[in-house]
C-alpha cells in the first residue's frame, strides 16, 4: 500500500521503532532476572553465630535478618520488643552478648565471619534488613534486596508494606 509521493506506509522506521522497543523489553527483563540470580546464600554450617554460648542451628524455613549496631541507642531493647510474624535474626556489629526473646535471636561472630557477611551481602549501612529463606538443611538463600531501615521502631511498618 503506497501513499502519497510513493512511500510505504510500512517505513524502515516504524521496522526500526519496533525492534528497539522489542529489544528494551527484552534488556528489561534479562536485568531484573540477573538482579534476582544476584541473591546470595548463606550456610549456617559454614558460617558459625552464636546466641550467647551456643552455636545458633536455624530451625525455621524464614528469618528477617537485622544487621545492626548495639551502640545506637536502644537497638537492642527496640528489637527486643518487636513481634513480628517471622522470627528475626538480629546479627550485632559489635558482638554484644544479648539474651533472645520471644521472636528475636541476637547472634553474633569473630570478627572474620562478620567482614565475610558484610562483604558477602554488601551491608553498606546500619540498620539494614534483608529476607532469608531455606533451601536445604542449613543453606538458606537472600529472598530480598537489602534495605536500609531508617529507625528500628519502623521495622513492623516497613515489614508490613514490603
Amino acid at each position: 500500500m503506497l501513499r502519497k509521493g510513493g512511500k510505504s506506509l510500512f517505513s524502515l522506521s516504524t521496522l526500526l521503532a519496533s525492534f528497539f522497543g522489542a529489544v528494551m523489553i527484552a534488556a528489561a527483563f534479562a536485568y531484573f532476572n540477573y538482579k534476582f540470580s544476584e541473591f546470595k546464600f548463606i550456610n549456617f554450617k559454614e558460617w558459625i553465630f552464636y546466641e550467647k554460648k551456643d552455636i545458633f542451628v536455624p530451625k525455621e524455613p524464614k528469618y528477617i535478618v537485622v544487621f545492626y549496631s548495639s551502640r545506637e541507642s536502644n537497638a537492642m531493647d527496640e528489637l527486643a520488643r518487636l513481634s513480628l510474624n517471622m522470627p528475626i535474626l538480629a546479627i550485632d556489629y559489635y558482638n554484644k552478648v544479648r539474651e533472645n526473646t520471644k521472636n528475636t535471636i541476637f547472634l553474633r561472630s569473630g570478627t572474620k565471619n562478620s567482614l565475610s557477611f558484610i562483604q558477602r551481602f554488601n551491608i553498606y549501612e546500619s540498620p539494614s534488613i534483608f529476607f532469608i529463606k531455606k533451601s536445604k538443611d542449613s543453606l538458606y538463600k537472600q529472598d530480598s534486596m537489602i534495605r536500609k531501615l531508617d529507625n528500628l521502631k519502623e521495622l513492623s511498618k516497613q515489614i508490613d508494606s514490603l
